[in-house]
């Protein structure tokens, strides 16, 4: 008896994480892998580098103006002798921090619409027409009205770095998130029919309790991918308000902003507009990969095939 209890004890082994199998699954999507990759790269390059290039993205040095690349200068300078490589890195980490807030307050505004709208049938109606009305708008001008609207103010009350922050995080994060709201709203009315919610609601459990319990964790897997495409979407917005002149102000750099600088100098200067017009697209390309990688491996109907 002993024996065959250290036996079954031997042979029986842990249930194996199901985690684990998505990251197995996420591991054959090569352009998945590359683009993880190329994207902590990028958040180390403008969030470390700046540790070990120590040169200032502010200091102005006439006398080295509008410079090719060189060793003092890798990626030249602008026409007020600025270090390209330095305001590449500082405007990348104001452009990942509004893509990242900005996909944030897009993710909770859209979970939220979508799970109220997909779990009461009452709400369903009025939310996906609110989402209709959304989608209906053109973004564009109603991003340049709002910005035109409130920028002033608002660099009034929170300084101008801070407050053109807030309102361009609140403007591309309030009119994105209609997306995610249907995706999540369809899972929902999915999820609502099966048999371990049915038996969950059968015992009394209250609505807050079974959205939390039992919808969520299982909406997961729509929420992370709409978050990494989320990123992009945010990046690309950000980067043209500042191409047009409305982002954030010209002595305070980002992707977008430094790509609208360099146009006036294009011909002369054409590594001004090469950088970071580079470094927005392979960023936003890379996540994209991400998403499309998460959505494979996320996908039980995919994964293991």
């Amino acid at each position: 008896m002993t024996d065959l209890t250290t036996l079954e004890a031997e042979t029986y082994q842990k249930p194996r994480n199901q985690w684990w199998d998505v990251w197995d699954q996420f591991k054959t999507h090569k352009g998945a892998v590359i683009g993880a990759a190329f994207f902590i790269f990028v958040l180390i390059f403008v969030f470390l580098g700046p540790i070990f290039w120590t040169l200032d993205a502010q200091y102005i040095d006439i006398r080295a103006r509008s410079q090719g690349p060189s060793w003092a200068h890798p990626m030249g300078t602008d026409q007020l002798g600025r270090d390209t490589l330095s305001r590449i890195m500082v405007g990348g980490q104001t452009s990942l921090l509004v893509g990242l807030t900005a996909m944030l307050l897009a993710l909770v505004v859209g979970t939220l619409v979508g799970v109220l709208a997909g779990y009461f049938k009452r709400l369903d109606g009025i939310l996906m027409r609110l989402t209709d009305l959304f989608l209906a708008l053109p973004l564009l001008p109603l991003l340049l009205v709002i910005i035109m609207l409130f920028r002033d103010t608002l660099r009034a009350q929170f300084g101008p770095e801070k407050g053109i922050f807030i309102l361009i995080v609140f403007v591309i994060g309030i009119t994105s998130w209609m997306q995610t709201a249907r995706i999540v709203r369809g899972d929902v009315l999915a999820l609502k029919e099966r048999e371990f919610v049915l038996a969950a609601r059968s015992i009394g459990t209250p609505p807050y309790r079974m959205i939390t319990r039992h919808v969520l964790p299982n909406v997961l897997s729509p929420i992370m991918v709409s978050a990494t495409l989320g990123i992009a979407n945010a990046i690309i917005t950000e980067s043209a308000l500042s191409f047009l002149g409305l982002g954030f102000p010209s002595d305070f750099p980002t992707w977008g902003r430094l790509l609208f600088d360099g146009t006036d100098w294009l011909q002369r200067n054409p590594e001004r507009v090469i950088w970071p017009g580079l470094a927005i697209s392979l960023t936003v390309l890379s996540v994209n990969y991400i998403g499309d990688g998460l959505r494979d491996a996320l996908d039980p109907r995919i994964r293991g095939r």
